[in-house]
């Protein structure tokens, strides 16, 4: 028999809403040339003295880890190039991430180089955790990255007029989309042809699929032991993945609506429906009885499991048929069921799936930090910023892991998976350093990335993220100062928790908006927020909670 759902939970610590992926679009020397064979790229001879550097950095999924010895080549690379050693913690975004990041700046033992979730910066900003980048982070000192990120963008970017933080070079493009197991769809209209399943396009749609999926045995092993959907809640969050914010045309996040309102999705009056609509989909048992409690990856080995059939991910590549850290290949790997195919979808409609791309995760340097290893790393990043490193950092070394013919780079998915692949997929990890999910370099650096193992299953996917309709926000925003959106979002996370999980309705969101509105001073913030975005637009926006 299946778990049941548990709808009480005692809470014991404060509760977040997952907005994105890594939650950064709101806050509180020279390049080498490239080498033209295929060896490693050739260390320059040490003239400085050898120092240790300490960064912290967030990664995409739990599953990528560094080798040890020559086989990390790249850390090789930038260790030899440098005359640097590098101690690098990484992890996957979320709540643990930034418990972490909070012990080690408690304890006086702040990374030297650090990327905090979003909403984290502005109280690091306020308490002097960070380093004043004025005179670090330039077009004269960092010319490759200011490639990646425009002044206006930096200038927008900022948190109460402090210098502090500044984006990672970031995707222009979105990969937002919920994921479904085509197979199990085909299975179970093939043993019962009036179900009439199909990839779903609306609400409905999808409900019915999990409904299939959880009661109807997919995977066809006789036993009841499948779910429809699987999400992250971390223990202290309603995700915002769950359909219902579609259904209610209301995009997970916030956005500025066509009568230039601006809206928050978990600061509203609709909330309230939102939630119950998620209650009712809950009552059903369709979804991933552990999904409060998942952390970032758990819904990822929950599926590679077999044990649910839908979720969601804004990684390009997370169900394309060969890349290391797909989903659909891993899936094939775990279960030994080779047919498994995800295809990709989106419920949305004429909602747009989240605003147009800004500068998002952010990195920061310790205010402690020995002003020689700062500027050493400044010149890591700025190396990792242009050709020659962002290739080494997330492709490997030119003639070996790929081939370049002018601006194309072609890579070679043989070496690849044996060099990278089958050693952790750590091209994953120090991509992220200074390029987080870029897999489109071509406006900043002009290069054109051709990826042999790309299938017509792959580029289904890609079509699918074409479909998807963003508005605009023009800017970055950040709240007045002396007011903490991360203090806010918890409040307000920890409102919608109790509604769903301790009371039987949701009579009582109206009076729980109105506190988080006065007492806890979203008023203020987004009041402050639209006002920041009527200056980038050039019109009048207006907050509106209703």
């Amino acid at each position: 028999m299946k778990k049941h759902f548990t709808r009480v939970i005692a809470l014991s610590m404060a509760t977040a809403l997952v907005l994105s992926a890594c939650g950064g679009k709101e806050g509180n020397g020279t390049a080498s040339p490239s080498p033209s064979s295929g060896a490693s790229v050739a260390p320059s001879a040490p003239t400085k003295e050898k120092l240790t550097l300490t960064w912290m950095i967030g990664v995409p999924t739990p599953s990528s880890s560094l080798p040890s010895g020559d086989k990390d080549f790249i850390r090789k690379a930038i260790e030899e190039k440098f005359n640097v050693e590098i101690k690098l913690d990484y992890m996957p975004m979320g709540q643990d991430y930034t418990n972490k990041l909070n012990s080690l700046i408690a304890s006086g033992s702040t990374p030297d180089f650090f990327q905090p979730e979003g909403t984290a910066t502005s109280k690091y900003i306020a308490d002097g955790v960070g380093m004043d980048l004025t005179n670090l982070v330039t077009s004269a000192k960092m010319p490759n990255y200011f490639k990646w990120v425009s002044d206006l963008e930096m200038k927008r970017y900022q948190v109460g007029g402090k210098f502090m933080r500044a984006p990672v070079p970031f995707e222009r493009n979105w990969y937002l989309a919920y994921y479904v197991r085509k197979d199990w769809i085909d299975a179970l209209n093939a043993k019962d042809p009036s179900l009439k399943l199909k990839v779903p396009t609306n609400y409905d749609e999808m409900i019915a699929v999990m409904k299939a999926f959880t009661f109807n045995d997919p995977d066809g092993n006789g036993k009841n032991d499948t779910y429809g959907y699987t999400t992250v809640g971390g223990g202290n969050s309603v995700p915002g993945d769950f359909p219902e914010w579609y259904k209610n045309g209301m995009t997970p996040g916030f956005a500025v609506d066509k009568d230039n309102n601006f809206v928050d999705s978990g600061t509203n009056a609709r909330t309230a429906k939102v939630l119950e609509d998620i209650r009712k989909m809950l009552a059903m048992n369709i979804v991933d009885p552990d999904w409060f409690l998942n952390k970032a990856g758990d819904q990822l080995n929950k599926i590679q499991q077999g044990r649910a059939g839908i979720f969601y991910s804004s990684i390009r590549d997370i169900a394309f048929d060969n890349t290391a850290n797909s989903v659909q290949k891993k899936t094939r790997e775990v279960t030994g069921n080779q047919k498994a195919e995800f295809v990709a979808f989106h419920i949305a409609g004429d909602v747009p799936v989240t605003y147009e791309a800004l500068p998002g995760m952010p990195f920061m340097f310790n205010a402690k930090a020995d002003p020689k290893k700062v500027d050493r790393t400044i010149e890591i990043l700025e190396w990792l910023a242009g050709p020659e490193g962002f290739l080494l950092a997330n492709f490997g070394k030119e003639g070996v892991h790929y081939k370049k013919e002018g601006n194309k780079i072609t890579l070679i998915p043989d070496t690849m998976k044996k060099d990278i692949g089958d050693n952790g997929n750590f091209t994953e990890i120090w991509g992220s350093v200074f390029s987080y999910l870029v897999k489109d370099p071509s406006q900043a650096l002009g290069l054109q990335i051709i990826d042999p193992r790309e299938t017509d299953h792959d580029r289904e996917i890609l079509a699918t993220f074409k479909k998807n309709k963003y508005y605009v926000l023009g800017t970055n925003v950040v709240p007045p100062v002396g007011l903490d959106i991360g203090s806010y979002r918890t409040q307000m996370r920890a409102k919608q928790v109790k509604v769903l999980m301790e009371e039987k309705d949701s009579s009582n969101w109206p009076k729980y908006l109105q506190e988080l509105l006065d007492t806890y001073k979203g008023k203020a913030i987004f009041d402050a927020y639209a006002e920041q975005i009527s200056t980038a637009l050039g019109k009048k926006i207006v907050f509106k909670t209703e």
